[in-house]
């Protein structure tokens, strides 16, 4: 379209076109001091901001899972799959799919159960919970504090003239949180990020934190215990009817053990006796220990079984890239900030100059020409 502006344009048009943009370029030119001034203020500015920013740390770690259950579709489920498709032909045991561990890591248990982690800085100058880091060792710039202050004032006020809340017992209730705990949940959220490759099924695990070695180490905190949340998931009712199968065992083994003992002891007091009736019951007791031996074999097979299925389902993971203490801050980019402000101061002065000057310059024109009236 602005071809075929151009084209209906005649050439004078174009040429006063191009003297507008020259005239434009002149008054810039003409007050560039300006330019460069605000630029150098902006460059001051920047500095001030980069330097003012938390470092934050991010570790990251990459987890291949060992593909479990098998798919009903067979080579037509393997070409979905590579096509980032599922067909939803899996067993049981796959029903948590890998695209759910986002939610589970953010979830409000999940996140809770970390509270109580130990961490400590690299500089062996903090050594305590999570919880307790990031509710008290937190840094943030200068202007959060300044611009929290006046809401923290109103909060504080406001609390005077509310009724106390009741004390709890001092642990922590994950239905029922605390205005500070659910507030703390929220921003250990927002630092722990797992992305999934839905065609490969590859887990991305990324953890910032202001503090190296506590952003290394949560990470692998976290990495394990979403594995074992998963393990524990997917081995559930194996490892319940491994206990059940573990408790017939006993009792089979405790009855064969029962039986034996009182066949050997009726064989003992009766050795020289040829009744009849010390015969049959030597056979009866002979025939309850062969029984009892028979389910205790059959439960002991059962119990290798049930060990061997926890052992099959019970998914393992690869560690591609394990969590190692970061050398350099993930963030804040200084020269990004430096950029950032040069460019909209320069882009502000230059504003400025063409519409603003002008602007301001009217509008008081304006108000002096009422307040003669």
């Amino acid at each position: 379209m602005n071809g075929t502006n151009m084209d209906n344009m005649n050439p004078q048009q174009i040429e006063e076109q191009e003297i507008d943009l020259l005239e434009l370029a002149q008054k810039v030119w003409a007050e560039r001091k300006l330019v460069f001034k605000v630029c150098g203020i902006a460059v001051l500015v920047g500095l001030v901001v980069a330097f003012s920013i938390p470092k934050e740390y991010s570790t990251t770690v990459t987890l291949a899972p060992e593909s479990v259950g098998k798919s009903g579709g067979g080579s037509l489920s393997s070409l979905a799959a590579m096509a980032g498709i599922s067909l939803g032909g899996s067993s049981g045991e796959d029903a948590l799919s890998p695209q759910l561990y986002p939610d589970i890591v953010n979830s409000t248990p999940f996140l809770t159960e970390l509270f109580d982690v130990r961490v400590k800085d690299q500089k062996a100058e903090i050594d305590t919970t999570l919880y307790g880091y990031l509710t008290e060792y937190q840094r943030a710039p200068w202007w959060g504090v300044v611009i929290s202050a006046p809401f923290k004032a109103l909060g504080w006020t406001l609390s005077l003239f509310k009724d106390k809340e009741e004390e709890g017992e001092g642990k922590l209730d994950p239905f029922r949180l605390t205005q500070e705990e659910s507030t703390t949940a929220q921003a250990l959220s927002q630092r722990i990020s797992v992305s999934v490759d839905k065609k490969t099924g590859v887990t991305t695990l990324s953890v910032m934190m202001q503090d190296p070695l506590i952003s290394a180490t949560l990470t692998d905190t976290v990495m394990r215990r979403l594995q074992n949340y998963i393990t524990d998931y997917r081995t559930n009712k194996a490892r319940h009817d491994l206990a059940f199968t573990e408790k017939l065992y006993n009792e089979a083994k405790a009855n064969y053990v029962k039986a034996q003992e009182k066949y050997a002891n009726f064989a003992d007091l009766n050795q020289n006796l040829i009744r009849q009736s010390a015969t049959i019951e030597r056979e009866r007791l002979q025939n309850e220990a062969s029984l009892a031996y028979q389910v205790y074999s059959q439960v002991s097979q059962q119990l290798q079984m049930a060990r061997a299925k926890v052992q099959e389902i019970t998914p393992v993971y690869t560690v591609v890239q394990p969590a190692t203490v970061p050398l350099k801050a993930a963030k804040p980019s200084k020269l990004m900030v430096l950029v950032g402000t040069v460019f909209l101061g320069g882009a502000g002065a230059v504003a400025w100059i063409l519409f603003g000057k002008e602007f301001w310059k009217k509008l008081k024109e304006q108000v002096f020409s009422k307040k003669q009236d």
